[in-house]
């Protein structure tokens, strides 16, 4: 007999459809964000809950970055660059996660969350150090800052791996737990070379430091493809990794699975296939996704992130596939 494997969206901005409303909207409202994200929990019962909608905008606002409202149901992103130079950057002082920002606001919805669903794994998105140095200095100015001071971008994301500190500890303070997302940090953005020199550190100690609040290994989890810098992601410690579709899955599951059997490997389908409205289209990657992980146990299956129009029959429609 096969066994079923576990299926778990990842439900950010997709939370807003289901309250009909904006991401920006939801993003900005305590009351929708939680009422959005308790639909997606009764709904799709997946594990963790992860609190946010545009999850990796939270450190960076909290420094002073502003968050821009997008067109329709666009997710809110950082358009204007807070730090022209490196120096600046460095030379930000460190927010404060009671008062700077929607981090309060979050933690807030996390504990109702929590309270009103005890059966759910409510956790807080905390950005790894590349991802907030990418939302603060801009994409052009960080790459020409890898390139040409690298000794100093690893001590800006020692910094602010430092700086974590006080958000972790604010979230273990509220009965949560940690989510933890490095994307920005993936290839091509870093090269294998360089996110093991400059990267890699500054990853292990913010992983540490949330680690040793919540007593037990943090999730990592990195869009893109990670494949080049896997055993780096698996040398932090981490006892959850993504593998994501613009990777090599099989050989991802494969020497993850060799090297550090211990870890959980979310497989991720395709989101283009998520959203399909053709049912064949949605078992065929069900059913590739099953092949390639028939022989590793600790393996579940994913969406990544799952895009805002993806209609919610789709995940009974998966759901039941897998039972049946």
């Amino acid at each position: 007999m096969t066994m079923k494997i576990p299926f778990t969206p990842a439900v950010y901005e997709h939370a807003a459809r289901l309250v009909d409303r904006s991401p920006w909207d939801v993003s900005r409202d305590p009351e929708l964000a939680f009422a959005g994200h308790r639909e997606a929990f009764l709904l799709y019962r997946h594990t963790p809950v992860v609190v946010g909608i545009d999850i990796y905008n939270l450190e960076a606002e909290a420094y002073g970055a502003t968050v821009r409202e997008p067109s329709g149901n666009g997710i809110p992103a950082i358009h204007d660059v807070l730090c022209a130079t490196l120096d600046e950057v460095l030379e930000l002082p460190p927010y404060d996660p009671g008062t700077d920002g929607r981090i309060a606001m979050m933690i807030d919805v996390g504990k109702r969350l929590a309270s009103e669903l005890p059966e759910a794994d409510v956790r807080i998105p905390v950005s790894g150090p590349f991802s907030i140095a990418f939302n603060l200095r801009g994409i052009g100015g960080l790459c020409e800052d890898v390139a040409f001071r690298p000794d100093d971008v690893a001590k800006l994301l020692m910094q602010l791996s430092e700086n974590q500190a006080v958000f972790c500890r604010a979230v273990v303070d509220a009965g949560l737990d940690v989510a933890f997302f490095e994307s920005a940090a993936s290839p091509p953005m870093l090269s294998p070379d360089y996110f093991h020199r400059i990267e890699l550190p500054a990853l292990k100690r913010i992983m540490s430091i949330a680690e040793s609040y919540v007593n037990h290994p943090v999730p990592c989890i990195m869009g893109g493809d990670t494949l080049l810098v896997l055993d780096d992601i698996l040398a932090t410690g981490t006892g959850f990794v993504v593998c994501n579709v613009e990777t090599d899955q099989e050989e991802f599951i494969r020497r993850a699975g060799r090297s550090h059997p211990h870890v959980k490997i979310r497989v991720n389908m395709d989101p283009v296939v998520v959203t399909s409205d053709d049912p064949s289209t949605i078992y065929r990657e069900i059913d590739r996704i099953l092949t390639i992980t028939s022989d590793h146990p600790n393996c579940l299956m994913g969406t990544g992130c799952l895009p805002y129009e993806t209609p919610p029959e789709n995940m009974q429609l998966i759901e039941d596939y897998l039972s049946n």
